[in-house]
C-alpha cells in the first residue's frame, strides 16, 4: 500500500474526521479523497505517464497537499521544490530532470539543504515512504487521535515524514507557514483535539525558549510530543525544554534525505544525554564503521541520486545494491547501506550517539576537534544566544579555533569570561583562540549551521 491507499481507506472508516487544517480550511477524509481522486482523474485525461517527473512548488497550502498525493496516484513521481524558488531557478530544475527515468516505485525527489556541498535530488520509493511512516508510528507512538502541527517546509523530509503517519493513522494535520509569527503558531495548538504535537529544529526551539517560553509552558498538558532533529541541540536547551514541560516527550532523531527516519531518543528521559539519539527503529540498523562513521539499512533508505548513472555516491563513498555497485539505469528497489559523513557510536545499550561530521572536524595541531562540542558547550553560557565554531589559519599549529558569538539582546561579548566558562567545559586544546561577536550565525532554512558559508577566508 501506498500513503494515498491509507487516504483512501480512512475516507471509508473516517470520513467526517479532519485530515487538514490550514488558514482556517478544514478538510476531511472524505473531501480529501474526493479532491485527489478528481485531480488524479484530471491529470490522467491530460496525459501525465507513469514515472513522469513532475515539479511542484511546496506551499503551504491544502491544494499543494491535493496535488501531491494526486500525482502520486496518477502514477507521477513529485519533486517538490522550495515555495519561494526564484522561477528561473524553478524552471532550471525542472528541464534537467525531465529526461531523467527513475526506477519503478519511485514516489518522489528531494533536494538535499547543501550546506556543505551541491545540494542533490534524491530518489524516494513509496516503499520507503511507507517504512518512515511505520518507524514513527512505533518509535514515537503517533496516534488516530493526534494532531500534529506541521510547521516546517513541505518539500523536505523533515516535514513531509510527519504527514505519513498522520495518513495513514487517520490522524489530523494542521499546516503552520513557518514561525513567523509565533501567535499563529501557538493559536494552532487550540484545536480541539486530546493530544498534540509538533516537529521543531533546534533552532526554532532555541527561539521559542527565548520569547515563547511562557506559552510553551502552558502546553504541558496537552502537548503528547515533541521532535527535534536536522541539526544538533544544546544540552542547555535541552534541559530548559524538559523544565518546561516535564511530562512531555521529547524526542531527538536521527534522520536525513538520503537515510529517511532511522531512530530517536526520548531525551525527558530523567537523564537528557546530549548526542543521544536512541535505537534503531523497526525498519532500520545502524553500522558503525572502521573511521567511526555511521551507515544505515532498512527499507527507509533511498533508491539513489537523480542522474547519478554511474554509482550511488554517497558523501564520498559508492553504496552497494545487492552487493554490486548500484548503475543508475538498473531497475531497483533500494540502497543494501547508505554511507554517512556523520561520526558516531553505538553505546552497551545499542543507543546511537552521535560525535559530529567527518567533513566538520578541525585539525589543531594534531587534535581533531569537533566545532560542535565547542559550540555546546559555549550555548550553555548565560548570555550566548547563537554562536559557530571556525577554522582560521596559524602559523605555527597550521589551524586555530575562533568562535563567532551572537549574545543575547543589550549583552556584550566578554571574551575573557567565556574563555573562563569553556575552561571549566572542555580540554586545553578545544578552547578557542580568538573570539568575536557577530549579529548572526548563517543557517539553512531547517536550522543547520551553514558551514559553507564560513568556508570563506574572509570570515
Amino acid at each position: 500500500m501506498t500513503i494515498e491507499h491509507y487516504i483512501e481507506r480512512n475516507a471509508t472508516l473516517y470520513p467526517d474526521k479532519t485530515a487538514i487544517v490550514c488558514d482556517g480550511e478544514h478538510c476531511t477524509y472524505s473531501m480529501l479523497q474526493e479532491r485527489i481522486s478528481r485531480k488524479a482523474a484530471a491529470l490522467q485525461e491530460a496525459g501525465c505517464r507513469e514515472g513522469q517527473i513532475v515539479c511542484l512548488r511546496a506551499l503551504p497550502t491544502v491544494d499543494y497537499l491535493v496535488d501531491y498525493f494526486a500525482y502520486h496516484v496518477a502514477g507521477c513521481v513529485v519533486a517538490p521544490l522550495e515555495k519561494d524558488l526564484p522561477e528561473a531557478s524553478f524552471q532550471k530544475i525542472a528541464h534537467e530532470l525531465c529526461p531523467h527515468t527513475v526506477p519503478k516505485g519511485s514516489a518522489d525527489i528531494l533536494y538535499t539543504t547543501g550546506t556543505t556541498g551541491r545540494s542533490k535530488g534524491v530518489i524516494i520509493s513509496h516503499d520507503a515512504i511507507i517504512a518512515d511512516a511505520e518507524n514513527l508510528i512505533d518509535g514515537q507512538g503517533f496516534s488516530h487521535d493526534l494532531a500534529f502541527v506541521v510547521n516546517g517546509p513541505l518539500n523536505h523530509i523533515g516535514s513531509l515524514s510527519k504527514l505519513y503517519p498522520l495518513m495513514m493513522l487517520g490522524a489530523t494535520a494542521i499546516i503552520v507557514d513557518g514561525l513567523k509569527d509565533l501567535n499563529r503558531f501557538f493559536d494552532a495548538f487550540q484545536y480541539p483535539a486530546p493530544k498534540m504535537a509538533t516537529f521543531l529544529v533546534p533552532a526554532s526551539i532555541r527561539m521559542l525558549l527565548q520569547f515563547g517560553a511562557a506559552q510553551l509552558a502552558a502546553l504541558a498538558d496537552k502537548m503528547d510530543f515533541i521532535e527535534t532533529g536536522a541539526a544538533a541541540i544544546s544540552q542547555a536547551d535541552m534541559e530548559a525544554l524538559c523544565r518546561l514541560l516535564p511530562t512531555t516527550r521529547l524526542y531527538n532523531t536521527y534522520a536525513s534525505t538520503e537515510t529517511g527516519i532511522i531512530s530517536t531518543y526520548n531525551y525527558n528521559d530523567g537523564k537528557c544525554v546530549a548526542g543521544c539519539l536512541g535505537r534503531p527503529m523497526k525498519h532500520s540498523q545502524i553500522i558503525i564503521t572502521d573511521k567511526g562513521l555511521i551507515a544505515c539499512k532498512g527499507r527507509t533508505l533511498m533508491t539513489g541520486y537523480v542522474g547519478d548513472n554511474q554509482c550511488s555516491m554517497v558523501n564520498g563513498q559508492c553504496s552497494m545494491v545487492n552487493g554490486q555497485r548500484s548503475m543508475f539505469n538498473v531497475q531497483r528497489s533500494t540502497l543494501d547501506v547508505v554511507y554517512t559523513s556523520d561520526m558516531g557510536m553505538l553505546d552497551a545499550d545499542g543507543m546511537l550517539h552521535l560525535t559530529g561530521r567527518e567533513d566538520d572536524v578541525i585539525n589543531v595541531g594534531g587534535f581533531k576537534v569537533a566545532p560542535t562540542e565547542v559550540e555546546d558547550a559555549a550555548l550553555a553560557f548565560p548570555d550566548v544566544e547563537d554562536c559557530v565554531c571556525i577554522p582560521v589559519d596559524h602559523i605555527i599549529s597550521g589551524k586555530a579555533l575562533k568562535l563567532l558569538v551572537v549574545m543575547k539582546d543589550g549583552k556584550s561579548l566578554d571574551r575573557k569570561a567565556l574563555a573562563l566558562h569553556l575552561k571549566t567545559k572542555l580540554e586545553a586544546y578545544k578552547i578557542p583562540m580568538l573570539y568575536s561577536q557577530v549579529d548572526k550565525v548563517e543557517r539553512t532554512f531547517n536550522g543547520k549551521i551553514n558551514r559553507k558559508h564560513y568556508l570563506n577566508p574572509a570570515q
